[in-house]
């Protein structure tokens, strides 16, 4: 099995640059408090890197 993150948004995108909010959407989430669940590779880590002040990993699974 693949190892997995759980990434919750924590900030709004709102006033945010648009490719921050791509980002976000990349990621799957488009609403506040919203968590998903995503597969720990280095381009979903570069994502959650570029955005940290919006988003927040809350579990790595193995």
């Amino acid at each position: 099995m693949a190892k997995t993150i759980v990434v919750k948004q924590i900030g709004s995108p709102i006033r945010r640059p648009a490719d921050q909010r791509a980002t976000l959407i990349g990621l799957g989430l488009n609403k506040m408090h919203k968590t998903r669940e995503l597969e720990d590779t280095p381009s979903v880590r570069g994502m959650v890197n570029k955005i940290p002040h919006m988003v927040k990993i809350i579990e790595e699974r193995d």
